[in-house]
């Protein structure tokens, strides 16, 4: 009995730090203020935003505009936006 629990307990760990990536292993939220669009060099207020996998992220904009775009092309700010004037 003593093996079974040693050995479910090492596979547990062993997939716990392989088998998720840089995913962690409970969700966690965070907050963002603004959001920085690279290309129109824009810094936006967030109401919210969600995350897919992939490089996707879905931000709704404080007047519920839904900006569906690539985490390469934005950044998100928590605080005061540097790129704000």
């Amino acid at each position: 009995m003593k093996k079974i629990c040693l050995i479910l307990l090492f596979v547990m760990f062993v997939f716990s730090i392989s088998g998720c990536g840089n995913y962690d292993i409970f969700d966690t939220t965070y907050t963002f203020e603004y959001v920085h669009l690279h290309k129109s060099n824009e810094c936006l207020k967030i109401k919210s935003w969600t995350d897919y996998e992939g490089e996707q992220i879905q931000v709704t904009l404080e007047d519920d505009t839904v900006l569906l775009v690539s985490n390469i092309n934005a950044d998100l700010i928590k605080g005061n936006c540097p790129y704000c004037d």
